[in-house]
């Protein structure tokens, strides 16, 4: 619980930081509003249903990469502009590691679920059905992107951030593919691990 508490005080923390002399409000609040819907509902499910610590961790870590984009906006945080300068990119690739964690985080969530609840047998299919999952949200999210911007304008096209990329959305969906299958196939049985300790506490 003392935990718990620890990791929701760091994103609040985080959060007022992130919204303090940012970039642009409007922006800030297209990329925060993940973090707080989702930080939302396991306050909400807490209590009927928590989730080991390596997965709240994992969260929290997922919220504090939206929370830096959200600050400065994806195409213009200020390290990945040291690292387009330095290696000669075209763009800058932060917006890539939002994405994959994208696929990484709610890979970790969607395979918790599945264990707890008994969805799925076999640790083949659950690695595929947790796989697919994540994709699709990573779909999704790219269609929620796609919509908002041709609302909303060059606010909508900022929280886009295709950077002059065509090929930006399918990049996208890759690499939060590429973070789903790293987390099912290297972070397993570290999930399992702190699944068991939560079960037992």
């Amino acid at each position: 619980m003392k935990k718990h508490l620890l990791l929701l005080s760091l994103f609040i923390f985080s959060a007022i930081i992130s919204f303090v002399g940012c970039r642009e409000v409007f922006t800030w609040f297209l990329e925060s509003i993940p973090a707080f819907i989702g930080v939302l509902i396991l306050l909400l499910t807490y209590q009927k249903f928590r989730l080991s610590d390596f997965t709240y961790l994992m969260i929290l870590i997922h919220c504090l990469v939206l929370l830096v984009g959200a600050h400065y906006t994806y195409a213009e945080v200020p390290l990945f502009d040291w690292l387009r300068e330095t290696f000669g990119q075209s763009r800058n690739n932060y917006d890539k590691v939002g994405h994959f964690v994208q696929g990484f985080v709610p890979a970790l969530i969607i395979r918790e679920v599945c264990i707890r609840k008994n969805v799925v047998n076999g640790k083949k299919w659950l690695a595929f059905i947790t796989v697919s999952i994540a994709l699709a949200i990573s779909a999704f999210y790219e269609l929620i992107e796609w919509f908002v911007s041709i609302n909303t304008g060059e606010s909508g096209d900022a929280f886009l951030g295709t950077q002059g990329d065509i090929w930006d959305t399918q990049s996208d969906m890759l690499t939060a593919l590429i973070g789903a299958v790293i987390a099912v196939l290297f972070f397993s049985k570290i999930q399992e691990r702190s699944i068991r300790n939560a079960l037992l506490s």
